[in-house]
């Protein structure tokens, strides 16, 4: 999958870097390993911020940075690596979808980067774009209904939108049946070492409860230098 970056979004984050894995996979309802890992990542978190404290993590503040500098509110339109943590700091326990989306969630939360996660089967064509969305562009969030992506960056494959840093699209979403899938860690900080570090985890925890090689990580930069 070749990814680009439009200009508006280079010039807007000029230090973003994603990193990229392909993965095969087998994905599951769930694994109690995976679960005790995510128990044990609330708890050291909760530990260590509140919900107001939580904005000044490297790769979320980076974000909601973005966002404003975009024209989106980044309070109302929460990113997902914030909003995964606010919801257990409001003593809530994360959603429990499938092995492959909480693998998703727990590098999240671990390294606080926003990441999407997609069924390469799913996506047209084989190129991905990184822009910025446009008033009225259609987009039904995962769970969320149609969402008002204007202002949001987001990949878009050949037939529109499929990923935001506040929710990815119902169209390319993992499902039980995926087993070659996408992975995108948005660090708008632009601290390619962490973002890289935070690969090679998602990759461990493919290999340890997604019946997983880990596949092909690598890191670009929006602006290519």
């Amino acid at each position: 999958m070749e990814l680009t970056f439009s200009q508006a979004i280079t010039a807007a984050c000029p230090a973003l870097c994603v990193a990229v894995i392909e993965a095969t996979v087998t994905n599951s309802i769930h694994n109690d390993a995976l679960w005790t890992e995510i128990y044990d990542e609330e708890r050291r978190l909760a530990e260590q911020f509140t919900p107001d404290s939580l904005k000044s993590r490297s790769g979320i503040e980076a974000t909601r940075k973005a966002y404003r500098i975009l024209g989106k509110d980044p309070s109302r339109y929460r990113p997902s690596n914030e909003a995964l943590v606010r919801r257990f700091l409001q003593g809530k326990h994360l959603y429990e979808i499938s092995t492959l989306v909480d693998c998703n969630n727990l590098a999240s939360m671990r390294w606080g980067y926003s990441i999407g996660g997609f069924d390469i089967d799913k996506i047209q064509g084989n190129t991905l774009e990184l822009g910025v969305g446009e008033p009225g562009e259609p987009y039904e969030g995962i769970g969320r209904g149609q969402l008002n992506i204007e202002g949001l960056p987001v990949y878009r494959d050949s037939a529109g939108g499929i990923g935001t840093p506040t929710s990815d699209h119902e169209r390319t979403k993992i499902s039980l049946e995926t087993t070659h899938l996408l992975f995108l860690i948005n660090g708008y900080d632009g601290n390619e070492n962490d973002v890289t570090a935070c690969g090679r985890d998602l990759q461990n925890l493919l290999r340890r409860y997604a019946n997983s090689d880990g596949g092909i990580l690598r890191c670009l930069k929006a602006r290519g230098e």
